[in-house]
């Protein structure tokens, strides 16, 4: 299942509303260049899971948490990650092994490390500054590994 969204930022709580009615993993991958907006989705898709704590970007505490109705979110930021290594001596394992939702930005830093299956949101900006979100499910032992 492959769902391609063209959205601006006025209706950004409706794309996640969208995502959340779609996806049947609780690790989502979010993939995009530098200013996409993948911490500004994440913030929405965290508001309409109930959170209401302010959503900012972890880079560099690398890891974030959210209260979410009935819930938890860990929010993922690993851009300056130099090695998986850091991700496995903070833990990362304990998390994707916790029940609770991963939300990772910059996955392909932690790649070999990834849960099996995983929902893949990739952003990128139109022409008429507004974005362009596609969201598969994948699983991972099929070969599938996004670079």
């Amino acid at each position: 299942m492959t769902k391609e969204i063209h959205f601006k930022f006025e209706k950004i709580s409706e794309v996640a509303q969208t995502i959340l009615k779609n996806i049947k993993s609780k690790t989502l991958l979010f993939y995009g260049e530098m200013g996409t907006g993948k911490t500004t989705l994440i913030s929405a898709i965290v508001k309409e899971m109930g959170g209401t704590d302010k959503t900012t970007s972890p880079t560099f505490s690398i890891v974030n948490e959210y209260k979410v109705t009935n819930d938890t979110v860990y929010h993922f930021d690993f851009y300056r990650l130099k090695s998986q290594y850091e991700a496995l001596d903070m833990g990362i394992e304990d998390y994707f092994n916790s029940g609770s939702w991963n939300f990772i930005e910059w996955p392909d830093k932690i790649v070999d490390l990834l849960p099996e299956n995983v929902t893949v949101l990739e952003l990128s900006l139109t022409e008429d500054g507004g974005r362009t979100l596609k969201l598969s499910e994948k699983n991972l032992s099929d070969g599938w590994q996004k670079k």
